[in-house]
């Protein structure tokens, strides 16, 4: 990446310069329709759990969605991004973190030496709550296991839980997300260190905060490079 792209990423952002990495190429995926669909999610591959996603109806959220939003990325990737659900334009296009916010989110990803392609970027539901409402509880109940599979096929070195709600949906807390900031976390039995910051649409109202974010991506960083 040359230094003047890696200097617009950055201006996003208003902050110093970083050093970037050449991306992976995601492996292309096609579903085999009819597959796993009787089988337990935890057991899925990564295909059948694309369909058993795309025609969930585990939840009233599936009356009002215009489709489900699976995820996008590296199926194999080292980073793997979690929001809270996904927005009104993601819910059109079928894409978590499209738009301004989206914009954004690859910004901080390429600031520290990140495209989009090497991550997976995912999202807690994978339907839209009407109006852009907070999850339900028994919503996040009933969508977790798809993300904890996920998780369990892609082996991510590390998860960055963007927002209050994802952060605290996957650590099963009350704690603001001040108090999250700054720590490495465990999730899941197998202990996927996670690190926690803003989401990128609260950045957008609140620019001023985007230099604790910039701090918490140079610390989620460096946890990465000691997995």
């Amino acid at each position: 990446m040359n230094r003047a792209l890696r200097s617009e990423y950055l201006a996003a952002l208003n902050l110093e310069s970083w050093v970037a990495r050449a991306p992976r190429a995601a492996p292309a995926a096609a579903l085999a329709p009819g597959a796993g669909v009787c089988q337990p999610v935890a057991n899925l591959d990564w295909l059948q759990l694309q369909e058993r996603i795309a025609g969930c109806t585990r939840c009233t959220l599936s009356a009002t969605r215009t489709q489900t939003v699976f995820g996008a990325g590296f199926a194999h990737a080292d980073w793997l991004i979690v929001g809270e659900a996904p927005g009104a334009e993601e819910d059109r296009q079928g894409e978590p973190f499209v738009g301004r916010a989206g914009q954004l989110l690859n910004s901080m990803l390429r600031a520290i030496g990140l495209a989009r392609e090497q991550v997976f970027i995912a999202n807690v539901l994978k339907c839209r709550p009407p109006g852009n409402r907070d999850p339900a509880p028994q919503e996040i109940a009933e969508c977790l296991p798809y993300l904890e599979r996920q998780i369990a096929l892609i082996k991510p070195k590390i998860m960055l839980a963007v927002g209050r709600i994802a952060a605290q949906a996957l650590l099963h807390t009350e704690v603001p997300l001040g108090r999250l900031r700054q720590q490495v976390h465990a999730f899941g039995a197998t202990g996927v260190p996670l690190v926690v910051t803003y989401h990128p649409a609260y950045l957008l109202r609140t620019p001023a905060d985007k230099r604790k974010a910039w701090e918490d991506l140079k610390f989620a960083r460096g946890v990465c490079a000691r997995v």
